[in-house]
């Protein structure tokens, strides 16, 4: 499992950011606070509090590919 921190602060980029991952074979969750989404779920996604930075919790056999497909909502 890898695990990144993210920011979506726009509905274009959250709709950009749910096409690549699901596009990715494994499991992705959204953790914030103590819920946990399937980052694969839109409606899930907007269910979050966006003005927060998110927990992905990447799950699968290569999450580091999935994890530069993201760089750009990747909070630094």
């Amino acid at each position: 499992m890898k695990e990144i921190k993210i920011m979506l602060p726009s509905i274009e980029e959250v709709k950009k950011f749910n096409v690549i991952v699901t596009k990715y074979n494994g499991d992705v969750d959204l953790v914030s606070g103590r819920y946990v989404i399937d980052a694969k779920s839109i409606m899930g996604i907007f269910s979050l509090d966006l003005s927060k930075a998110i927990d992905v919790q990447i799950h699968g056999d290569d999450p580091e590919k999935l994890a530069d497909a993201l760089a750009e909502f990747i909070v630094k």
